[in-house]
Order: structure tokens, then sequence, then C-alpha cells
């Protein structure tokens, strides 16, 4: 077993398990520089292994009460129509474009993880949603559903071309949509990240090559991560895991446009 295999899948699943989002910005790089796989074979890859961690992942957070079904519902149904017909565009979208938008993709990832947030504004801002809510239950219900099927759309069509689940737009989204605390938050968005993977990686079967040994080697990896991770999440400092974590995004998204975009 390549310890390249063990230490990616160790860090997905741990990214998974205390951010809710993160895995498949390390995995689809891994499989592509650290295990030579084929560009759009590791996109493919990805998303069929951060499928199977996140959706375990959720299961650990929905037996917590971490889990709103209705938004996941919701979320994931158009997320996972978007994902799916954006993995058809992402099988004929050219390998140059696909990675220059994963990469844009990171750094946006790493300017939100390095960004100072003003907690007490965050605390405003969740109150308020939160009044919103309370005080216009039926119409904020479907405003927010209908803005929530919407990011659940666009969310998923970059899914399907770059092979990433989105859940670091997801989290916040549903901070901001529908005033979860982030507990909630994070253990959402696992459970939409697993069905949109889920239908990503349909998108892909059967249009590139796969090896099936090397995925299923990575996932059960990823999920004993997941387990270290969730356990992580509650005893680390979160600021200090994202900034070292938006660190490390800035780090990869420049080796890949390098690396495939700027010497191709």
């Amino acid at each position: 077993m390549s310890i390249s295999i063990i230490i990616a899948g160790l860090i997905t699943g741990m990214l998974l398990g205390v951010f809710g989002s993160g895995g498949s910005i390390i995995t689809m790089p891994a499989l592509l520089y650290l295990l030579d796989v084929e560009p759009k074979s590791a996109i493919a890859m990805s998303l069929g292994i951060v499928a199977v961690t996140a959706t375990i992942t959720a299961v650990q957070h929905w037996r917590h009460g971490n889990v709103d079904l209705r938004i996941t519902a919701v979320f994931g149904l158009f997320g996972v129509i978007g994902t799916y017909f954006g993995a058809l565009l992402g099988v004929i979208t050219p390998v140059i474009i696909q990675l220059s938008i994963f990469a844009l993709v990171m750094y946006a990832a790493a300017w939100k993880m390095l960004k100072p947030e003003s907690q007490n504004k965050s605390q405003q801002h969740r109150s308020v949603g939160a009044m919103a809510v309370d005080l216009t239950a039926d119409n904020t219900d479907v405003l927010n559903y209908t803005h929530i099927a919407l990011h659940g759309i666009a969310v998923g069509i970059l899914t399907g071309i770059v092979g990433v689940g989105g859940g670091f737009l997801i989290v916040p989204a549903l901070v901001l949509l529908s005033g979860l605390p982030m507990k909630k938050a994070v253990g959402t968005s696992l459970s939409i990240v697993s069905l949109k993977s889920f239908a990503g990686f349909a998108g892909y079967a059967g249009s590139v090559a796969i090896d099936y040994q090397m995925m299923g080697i990575f996932t059960v990896i990823a999920v004993a991560g997941s387990v270290v991770g969730s356990q992580l999440g509650h005893r680390l400092p979160a600021d200090l895991l994202k900034r070292g974590f938006g660190g490390f995004l800035l780090l990869v998204a420049s080796y890949i446009l390098f690396k495939s975009v700027l010497f191709n």
C-alpha cells in the first residue's frame, strides 16, 4: 500500500470530519499528482471517495442531532440535479479549464478560511436570521428554501465539473440562509455533499477509467480519518485549524496553476 494513499486518505477524512468540507480539495490533487491518476479519472474517483466518506460521517452527526433533514432534502435534490449535469459537462470540458476552475475555487476557499471574522458580527447575523425566521415564518421559509434550491443547483454544477463536494460553500450558505448553528450546518453539509458526490460519480461512471481498488483503499483510510477528525473538531481550536487549512489551500492551488496550467 502506497504511503501517499494513507496520508491523503487520512487528511481527506479528517477535513470532512472537522469542517464538513474540504475532502475533494485534497483528494483530487492527491490522486492527480501523488498517485499519477489521469485528470478526469481523478475527478470521478474523488467524487466516489468523498461520497462514501461524507455519508458515514454525516450519519455520526445525525446521531447527535446535527443534521437538518428538510434542508438536506431541498439542497440535496437540486444539488444532485446540478451535479449530475455538471459531471456530464465535465466529461467533455478540456482538462486545462477544469484544473483552472479548480485552482480558482481553492483560492476562494483559502480566502474564506484566512479572512478575519468578527465574532460579534457573526453572532449578530445569526441572531437576525433566527429572528427573521421567527417573525415571518411562512414567507421567510419560502424565500429561504428558494435560495437554498438555487444555491444547490449552482454548487452542484461546480461539483460535477471540477470534482469538489462544495462543502466549503454549503456551510456558510446554510448559516446565512437558514440560520443554522455551526455544528448543525457542518452535519447538514456532510449529508448534502454525500448526495451530490454520488450524483457526480454517477455522471462520470462509464465515461472514464476508474481504478476501483485504489478508490476502495483510499475510501477505507478516509473513513478512518473522518472518525479522528470528528474527535479533533471538539478539541482543537477551530480558528487554528481553519488558518492552517487555508494556507495549505494556497500552496496547492498555486502548484496546480504553475504545473498544469501556466506550464502545460
